[in-house]
């Protein structure tokens, strides 16, 4: 048999490295990270992030340019870019 993922519209923000405070407010209390370093802070780079999502499956770590997604029941996991892009599409 085949099956046809239905049509629906989900939010989603892109973890970039340089803003956890969005990814914060997005995600909420299932989020879970710890800053490695301060190196943002002292002007060599972003900082190093250990960021993981409490799913329905268990917790999921994010890196860099992943995608976090807001499903359909209000559960948040991360997606790699390239899944996401053959994925979903922009909705205006």
């Amino acid at each position: 048999m085949y099956y046809r993922k239905k049509p629906v519209v989900i939010e989603a923000i892109q973890w970039t490295g340089l803003n956890l405070s969005e990814i914060k407010d997005f995600v909420g209390e299932k989020l879970e990270c710890d800053i490695m370093d301060a190196a943002g802070e002292c002007g060599e780079g972003p900082p190093t992030v250990l960021m993981k999502i409490d799913t329905l499956e268990g917790y999921h770590y994010c890196s860099i340019n992943d995608f976090i997604i807001k499903g359909v029941a209000g559960e948040y996991y991360p997606c790699k870019p390239d899944i996401f892009v053959a994925t979903y599409e922009n909705v205006e």
